[in-house]
């Protein structure tokens, strides 16, 4: 019987360190995914929590048991990960992580051959097969092994130092402050940009799971980080995920910018080299699309997920896409968000433009978003969303994924959780009072 409060999704499992997840419960995920692969080759990394290496040990147990050769990357960003999938040619692949949650949590999170999260429908079969206890055993003779499998950072590296400009960077004399926060991005942050010769100052650098601040790269959690910015002097600073697949941006004043600007910021960089479709979730922000539309771009909407913006980024052969919380997708790299070509983007901007960041911050458009949620039954979303709509005929309504109504300046996205029975409500308008005031609409049909 499993763990009551052990989250299960179609891209893995996430739950509390020895209580909801424990060595049991990874064993048996690993052997349902080393089943679904019949006994493939499969990548094996996780980000700096104390509990990894744990982890790690039962996971390669499961592997093992199915027949699996298990490729042990090490302490990798999440990123890394999608790019030596493809390198390797492997499977698939297993990141240890619990993303930004606090630092008792751990999870698996998969991938496919692809080097992308796993798709809805092949991470379904796993879970269902993970909840049936449906596993093939390997005899004694034929049983797994694995191999330590270093230099996945270096490889990332060299990847991302291919599409920028790095002769311009280096001449810049830029300098950067990094919030790495103990997670798994810190090594390959400080390789980066010592290959880029910006100079770095790096916190947290270590991926030692050793968290100064809660992990989720929010203003509220960066109060402490953000003047340390300006205090050594630095022209952005970049904060990272314990992960590494999001990226905040504090400029160089020390105010806080976000994760909603950085791929905004992206965009302009990309599409002044190559023109080509968008793509972005449905709760990112308008100024994405003002952005695309600039330069003349196709914009789409995905429902939102990482998965669900890069399986429209293909079928649209997109040139950039992502999500709202600081996830760069670029197809050159690899369809999962990826914070480190994110910070080559900026930083080259930086260097052709001589401008500050609070100066290319300026010249986007300006909007606020405001999040609210409300408990909502799941059985009672149907209704809601038929009468948001009679109450709003002069919106644009589009039902991929809960219900979006767009106006000219201004939007709100009504979707449900898929982890708790609220209704996740995301309002963006020029003024914040504008946001607030969708969001409140929506709470005053329930």
């Amino acid at each position: 019987m499993l763990p009551k409060d052990l989250i299960v999704s179609v891209s893995g499992i996430r739950g509390v360190v020895g209580t909801s997840l424990t060595p049991e419960v990874a064993t048996v995920f690993a052997r349902a995914l080393g089943s679904h692969l019949d006994g493939g080759t499969v990548l094996l990394s996780r980000d700096g929590r104390a509990s990894g290496s744990m982890l790690r040990h039962a996971i390669v147990a499961g592997l093992m048991a199915s027949g699996c050769k298990v490729l042990d990357l090490g302490v990798v960003p999440t990123p890394t990960v999608g790019l030596c999938v493809k390198h390797f040619k492997t499977a698939g692949a297993i990141q240890v992580t619990a993303s930004h949650n606090p630092a008792e949590w751990n999870g698996l999170k998969l991938f496919g051959p692809d080097g992308r999260v796993l798709s809805a429908a092949e991470g379904k079969k796993i879970t269902e097969r993970f909840l049936a206890g449906d596993f093939a055993g390997a005899t004694w003779d034929k049983l797994g092994f694995v191999e330590d499998r270093p230099g996945g950072i270096e490889a990332h590296c060299e990847r991302i130092l291919q599409l920028v400009d790095v002769v311009r960077i280096r001449a810049a004399g830029l300098r950067a402050f990094v919030d790495a926060n103990g997670g798994s991005g810190g090594p390959l942050a400080r390789l980066l940009l010592k290959a880029l010769q910006v100079e770095a100052h790096i916190q947290g650098g270590y991926a030692d799971g050793d968290f100064q601040h809660t992990p989720e790269p929010t203003e509220e959690n960066l109060r402490g980080v953000a003047p340390l910015v300006s205090q050594h002097n630095a022209a952005v600073g970049f904060a990272l995920d314990p992960d590494a697949d999001r990226l905040a941006l504090i400029d160089e004043t020390g105010r806080f910018i976000g994760e909603e600007l950085t791929l905004a910021l992206a965009l302009r960089y990309r599409l002044e080299q190559e023109r080509g479709p968008v793509v972005v979730n449905m709760s990112t922000s308008r100024v994405n699309e003002d952005v695309a539309r600039r330069f003349g771009c196709d914009f789409q909407r995905a429902a939102v997920g990482e998965a669900n913006v890069a399986d429209k980024m293909i079928a649209l052969g997109a040139v950039i896409g992502g999500e709202g919380n600081g996830g760069v997708i670029d197809p050159r790299v690899g369809y999962v968000r990826d914070p480190f070509i994110g910070m080559a983007m900026i930083l080259d901007l930086l260097a052709k433009t001589g401008k500050t960041l609070s100066q290319l911050v300026a010249e986007l458009p300006r909007y606020t978003i405001v999040k609210d949620k409300y408990t909502v039954a799941r059985e009672g979303l149907p209704d809601l969303y038929r009468r948001l709509q009679a109450g709003h005929p002069d919106a644009t309504a589009n039902t991929v994924d809960g219900l979006r109504l767009d106006w000219p300046d201004r939007w709100v996205h009504v979707r449900p959780s898929n982890t708790e029975p609220i209704v996740r409500v995301i309002a963006e308008a020029p003024e914040e009072a504008q946001a607030r005031a969708l969001c409140a609409a929506v709470g005053a049909q329930l």
